[in-house]
């Protein structure tokens, strides 16, 4: 089989875990399959490396990178001491991480001097992350006697819009991926940086949230491979999220549209994007724990499958604001919910669900908490009170969804949801369906969040599994 394999923060956490993911790669290798890498960086690196670019862009000293170069340096080194036994690969690794601190140590320093960062720079500064982690990676798979090289997602062919920090790999790069990658995957296991290409010109980008998991997707479109491997620090995609209830299971297959509508809605299993290109070429995407790796995860497909109870999971999204707008004059007044919309899209706030009476007098709508009161202005700002009447936010809200195929053209599911519902005295504040019909969303309080999940999971009886019943 050829098969990316992608490995998250978790999965590479320290050279323990690279370790532990060269051993699971080797043996895989060694069963005749064709394996290609995305890694993401090192435990908590990403996260290390945006705080030190705002801290030289503001504090402006060069102490602080000194400081900061000695502490991303003994980390990396750690890991390769951990990671690789070869004492000869673990010089050369140890070499290319130096070369690239040094210059990540410049960047910084320019920051410092300049007192300014771009989206730019911010990219090129994040991208060291996984620029760091590939080199260990790799070294770690050589060190086991498997072949390896390591690229930057740029080096691999993924050539992007400039659209720094949310890019989006251009058409070219699934004809250059395959011209640069596949020539090498009979004698090598590739290595490639996730989260990161390069424009046109030359200059790093990133992909935005879920950034590597979108690389694995792009990179397996474009070698059409058997399987896309997100490994992960879970069992797969769950039926809803275990801290809620505890009884939640591992959904063994779900299609492309399902998966998608469970990311969209609160999952952070997937991201939506991430399905995309897999999409595009029909390739299947497991999601595998790399910790239990004997057990199956998720397998995400094209095909919809039903399963006993036509509901696949539950997923809830919190951090969230309800937003109401009303006002008689409202009524046929054309181009309203146009002007509301481009406002909104003016101010750079993103829209989760939509309701809106049939009287056209109010409309609803959710965005995240943290958009409202840059919401609020804009919108303040655009109506007057001749057509809006009353403006109003609710911050104690949450999104929950029911999600699932089956659930299309299936009578009686949306009676099942909010009848359980009304007899556990939970409140509907606002409810949305999209025509898919692959999922009932809806807004109740903060505090009934978790209640409104548990009386779902077990309504539609999620903790049974959810035993595949025929193809939709």
């Amino acid at each position: 089989m050829k098969i990316v394999m992608k490995f998250g923060g978790t999965s590479v956490g320290d050279g323990k875990k690279i370790r532990h993911v060269a051993e699971l790669l080797k043996g895989y290798r060694e069963e005749g399959n064709q394996i290609v890498v995305v890694t993401s960086a090192l435990g908590g690196v990403t996260d290390e490396l945006l705080e030190n670019a705002l801290l030289a862009s503001t504090k402006g000293k060069v102490a602080l990178v000194k400081e900061f170069k000695t502490e991303i340096t003994n980390k990396h080194h750690e890991a390769v001491k951990e990671a690789i036994d070869d004492p000869t690969v673990a010089t050369e690794v140890i070499q290319t991480l130096d070369l690239r601190i040094d210059e990540l140590e410049k960047a910084l320093i320019g920051i410092c001097y300049l007192g300014e960062l771009t989206p730019r720079s911010i990219d090129y500064i994040c991208s060291y992350g996984e620029r760091l982690a590939a080199p260990v990676v790799s070294g770690a798979i050589r060190s086991l006697g498997i072949d390896s090289t390591e690229f930057t997602g740029g080096e691999a062919g993924i050539i992007t819009s400039s659209d720094y920090g949310n890019a989006r790999p251009l058409e070219k790069t699934y004809d250059l991926v395959k011209k640069r990658l596949e020539c090498r995957l009979e004698s090598q296991v590739l290595v490639v940086t996730g989260f990161i290409g390069e424009n046109e010109e030359g200059i790093i980008t990133t992909l935005g949230r879920s950034g590597s998991d979108f690389s694995a997707s792009i990179l397996g479109a474009a070698l059409k491979a058997d399987e896309i491997w997100l490994w992960k620090e879970v069992n797969g995609i769950m039926t809803t999220d275990p801290r809620i209830v505890p009884e939640a299971k591992t959904i063994p297959q779900i299609s492309y549209a399902e998966a998608m509508e469970l990311s969209y809605f609160g999952a952070n299993v997937l991201h939506p994007r991430t399905i995309e290109p897999a999409m595009r070429e029909h390739i299947p995407v497991r999601v595998k724990n790399t910790f239990e790796p004997e057990l199956p995860g998720t397998l995400v497909v094209a095909e919809k499958f039903q399963c006993k109870n036509v509901v696949k999971a539950v997923s809830l999204i919190k951090n969230v604001a309800l937003i109401n707008i009303s006002g008689a004059e409202m009524v046929g007044a054309i181009g309203t919910v146009a002007r509301l919309f481009t406002t909104l899209a003016k101010a750079r706030v993103n829209v989760i669900m939509i309701s809106q009476g049939s009287s056209e007098s109010n409309i609803s709508f959710v965005i995240s908490e943290s958009h409202v009161e840059t919401a609020l202005k804009a919108l303040h700002e655009e109506f007057d009170h001749e057509i809006v009447k009353e403006i109003t936010s609710d911050k104690n809200v949450c999104v929950v969804a029911v999600v699932g195929a089956g659930m299309a053209g299936t009578p009686g599911v949306a009676k099942r949801v909010f009848g359980a519902l009304g007899n556990s005295m939970i409140n509907i504040i606002m409810i949305s369906q999209g025509s898919s019909q692959y999922n009932i969303s809806f807004v109740v309080r903060e505090d009934d969040a978790f209640a409104t999940v548990k009386t779902l999971h077990d309504e539609f009886e999620l903790y049974n599994g959810n035993g595949i019943k025929k193809q939709l």
